[in-house]
């Protein structure tokens, strides 16, 4: 369905605002780096040998977040003529602290291993 509805978005078949046309291409840029990150990031957990709660925050908190940043820009720009964006917007906020979480604590445990 997405990317299908935002071939219509692009060919200009169903209407939106330039604030829903601006969130649906920051969603998808979000969702396509986050994942390319969390990648690598799964790679540098291996390397990081990382035990226990510190190993979980490390290899899922940039997924996590990959899945909740794109979510709250496209869920937060929903409905006809929106103009600004509803109350998903936290979700946008909770994958903010998910890839902080992630990437602070794969770090450390990498400078502490």
């Amino acid at each position: 369905w997405g990317g299908t509805h935002l071939l219509r978005i692009v060919r200009g078949r169903v209407p939106v605002t330039e604030f829903q046309q601006a969130f649906a291409r920051a969603g998808h840029a979000h969702a396509g780096v986050l994942v390319t990150l969390a990648l690598v990031c799964q790679l540098f957990a291996d390397a990081a040998d990382l035990n226990g709660l510190v190993a979980v925050a490390a290899r899922n908190g940039v997924p996590f977040a990959a899945i909740l940043m794109p979510a709250g820009f496209f869920l937060s720009s929903m409905g006809r003529g929106a103009a600004r964006p509803n109350r998903l917007i936290l979700l946008l906020y909770a994958g903010a602290a998910s890839l902080a979480i992630g990437v602070l604590t794969l770090g450390l445990g990498l400078l502490a291993g």
